[in-house]
């Protein structure tokens, strides 16, 4: 008859909750999550039969059947840790491919992907992008972020942030129309256009009567709108954390700060396979992401 052996992921996070004497900062060494450390701890007392720890609060401290069992854990890992292995070749690095919205990449998760990599630099991040027009994002990605309403079948979703809508411009355009006081002074602005923020929902928020622009530049990605609003091409809109560092660089000026569109249903989503959070790697990202930028 096989012997049935305890699972040895369940013994790895014993023996960090043991030795931190904490399962958050055991689970932060494991890059999962508590709740998934606190799985792997009832699962391996499940097997044996007995508590391994004794819980109260936020507190946690071995059972006396724990402390027993720790020290044969201990020995088993040691043994198994440091058997030689001539011929083993060097681990592969965990990766993760991340795909996200070019103008999201620039403005938002390059700036703060060091801090990641800080945190976690034994995992490789291969970023790519997605072009949502034209539905060009890899279905082979660990995670993506999308812009949307946030329904995708099959798909696990999380909210990242919602975005407001700001009509902007550049302080030399503004001087050379002579200026704008009001949402209908547009009139004398060349709008510029993007399927990405249309001008229709816009002009509905400020009182506005008005079709679409159907004339003037028209750009099919954000970074390249506010490019364009930049260097005096016209008046675009875009969204509030895209904005942030050419407004306060005096490079954009906010127009009529009191129209605002805010974004729902559309938000920022990351979105990936159930399958994929079950990686140590990936949780660690997901984490980290809705942490780092879901809190701006």
């Amino acid at each position: 008859m096989a012997t049935r052996l305890p699972p040895v992921h369940a013994l790895s996070a014993f023996e960090a909750a043991a030795r931190h004497g904490s399962f958050a900062l055991a689970a932060d060494e494991l890059c999962i999550t508590p709740s998934a450390l606190s799985h792997r701890i009832r699962l391996l007392e499940e097997f044996v039969g007995e508590r391994l720890f004794l819980r109260d609060g936020r507190a946690v401290t071995l059972s006396e059947f724990g402390r027993r069992y720790l020290d044969v854990v201990k020995a088993a890992l040691r043994t198994l840790t440091d058997f030689p292995l001539p011929h083993r070749t060097a681990p592969a690095q965990p990766r993760i491919k991340v795909t996200v919205p070019p103008t999201f990449a620039r403005c938002l998760l390059v700036p703060r992907l060091a801090d990641f990599t800080a945190q976690h630099p034994d995992i490789v991040i291969e970023l790519f992008l997605s072009v949502p027009l034209y539905d060009l994002s890899l279905s082979e990605s660990d995670v993506e972020v999308r812009f949307g309403a946030g329904k995708y079948p099959d798909l696990v979703t999380e909210k990242l942030y919602e975005e407001p809508t700001f009509a902007v411009a550049s302080p030399k355009y503004l001087e050379k129309i002579g200026g704008l006081k009001a949402p209908a002074d547009l009139h004398k602005a060349t709008l510029l256009r993007s399927a990405l923020e249309p001008w229709q929902p816009w002009f509905e928020v400020a009182g506005l009567d008005w079709p679409e622009p159907s004339t003037g530049l028209r750009l099919d990605d954000l970074g390249l709108l506010l490019e364009a609003v930049r260097h005096g091409h016209g008046v675009g809109l875009t969204r509030k954390h895209f904005m942030q560092d050419m407004v306060a660089n005096g490079e954009l000026v906010p127009l009529f700060p009191q129209v605002q569109l805010k974004s729902p249903p559309h938000a920022y989503y990351v979105v990936y396979e159930k399958a994929a959070r079950e990686r140590p790697e990936v949780s660690a990202f997901v984490e980290w992401l809705m942490a780092t930028i879901g809190k701006l």
